[in-house]
């Protein structure tokens, strides 16, 4: 419980400090497209820094064996998408949105094991 805690406030923290550097420093440097892709990695860090805190308090319940699962799932999309759509943005190199569905699938998956693993309580 404790570890998924610690990551949503580290992935809620630099959502935020992300997201000020976009607004503030990129603008200006950034195509909108680009600036546009950044600002999805930002938002998508912060829906799932929120949701490993989920993930924290359904496995503080005790109730859902193997919820954990999801919250690595949310940690490693956090890495994949986000990270992959601050790549691309700051470099340009359009090839680096190919990595990006791996994290989206990262998330579907994690969002689609905690369904599961409420449904089969």
């Amino acid at each position: 419980m404790k570890h998924f805690m610690l990551l949503g406030a580290i992935f809620g923290l630099l959502a935020v400090t992300l997201g000020a550097f976009g607004a503030h420093a990129l603008k200006a440097r950034l195509p909108e497209s680009l600036l546009a892709t950044y600002e999805v990695g930002v938002r998508y860090q912060m829906y799932h820094a929120l949701a490993l805190f989920v993930v924290a308090w359904l496995v503080s319940t005790g109730q859902f064996r193997g919820i954990h699962i999801a919250g690595w799932l949310f940690t490693a999309g956090i890495l994949i998408f986000s990270g992959s759509l601050y790549a691309l943005a700051l470099s340009g190199l359009r090839m680096l949105g190919a990595i990006t569905p791996i994290g989206g699938v990262c998330f579907l998956a994690g969002w689609l094991w905690i369904i599961w693993t409420i449904w089969r309580q």
